[in-house]
């Protein structure tokens, strides 16, 4: 049995691009946790990212499919540990919060540990960005539960059980969504702890694109809900589907009961069709809400069999100066 000090720590980078950044990334995070052992994924750099990444100690692997949840997909795959720790190359946060976000992972025994982003506002300018942000964790907050208030952030920590129980569908930076619906889905400990959000240095560009991103991150909103929600993304076509058939209904019936003639039959049959293709739907939401049911049935089980060493022995974490201060006057009482 592992005790805490010996468990072990990885520190993934996921980076396409960063060479102005990542020699300086890696040489911090050694400092910080000189113990761990630093993952730079490469993917598809044009320029030195990956030469300077292994000069500043990283181990260096290159993963040809472009979009960083493939990169993620690869990672989490690879990479066996008891520990990870998940941060940008780009220098945006901060080495030096590492262990705040792995204390926290042992110390509330959470599955993930999300560094929420102070002063989002100032990257590099973008407003743009910051105003996306809060529509989409708005939305999330409505679809998928108050889990999370920065659904965005690329500062995590993991449990080996989360990550090897997490499926990684996603191909670009909608891995961080499915992340967070995965843990809100199986209702998973996590925790958020904010920390300070950097900005680029000179030189140094964001790979985020407002527009085609924020679309992307839109569609896997609803893929996601397709998912884990049937009845509520079926049941929403279905109401569609319903309002529209009984709009063009109305008049045709109304017609009907006047003078006894149909004489706009193709509008007749649309509606119709309308009206079954929502039954449709609605039978379809049902049906698939078992199906959804199973699945994360089955997710949960996976997860559970993925056991965690300082989960196993909980005597042996850390434990707070204060706690053991109100243990002992307890037991003097």
């Amino acid at each position: 049995m592992q005790q805490p000090h010996d468990l072990t720590v990885a520190v993934l980078l996921p980076c396409y691009n960063e060479e102005k950044t990542i020699g300086e990334v890696v040489r911090r995070f050694r400092e910080t946790l000189p113990a761990a052992t630093i993952y730079v994924y490469d993917n598809n750099s044009s320029d030195l990212t990956a030469l300077k990444a292994r000069a500043s100690g990283a181990i260096v692997v290159r993963e040809p499919r472009q979009g960083k949840g493939n990169v993620v997909r690869r990672m989490f795959a690879d990479i066996d540990a008891d520990i990870y720790l998940m941060a940008d190359g780009d220098g945006t946060y901060a080495p030096e919060d590492a262990p705040q976000l792995i204390n926290t992972l042992l110390t509330e025994r959470c599955d993930m540990v999300v560094g929420t982003r102070r002063g989002i506002v100032e990257d590099a300018g973008r407003a743009g960005h910051a105003f996306g942000n809060r529509i989409f964790n708005s939305l999330y907050k409505r679809l998928f539960g108050r889990d999370f208030t920065d659904i965005f952030s690329g500062y995590r920590a993991f449990t080996r059980r989360f990550v090897k129980s997490f499926p990684a569908v996603s191909g670009g930076f909608e891995i961080e969504t499915e992340m967070s619906v995965h843990a809100s889905q199986l209702k998973l400990p996590v925790c958020e702890i904010a920390l300070d959000y950097g900005r680029r240095p000179e030189g140094s560009t964001s790979k985020l694109s407002t527009y085609r991103d924020g679309a992307k991150i839109l569609w896997m909103f609803a893929m996601l809900m397709k998912e884990t929600q049937p009845p509520r993304f079926f049941g929403a076509i279905s109401a569609l589907f319903l309002a529209s058939g009984l709009v063009l209904m109305t008049p045709v019936l109304i017609e009907y009961f006047e003078t006894g003639l149909v004489p706009r039959l193709p509008t007749w049959v649309l509606s119709v069709a309308l009206v079954l293709l929502s039954m449709l739907m609605a039978v379809a939401g049902l049906i698939l809400d078992s199906v959804s049911r199973g699945r994360a049935e089955q997710k949960r089980i996976f997860y559970l069999s993925m056991g965690s060493a300082y989960f196993r022995r909980p005597e042996r974490l850390p434990v707070a100066e204060s706690d053991v201060r109100a243990e002992a006057a307890s037991r003097a009482a």
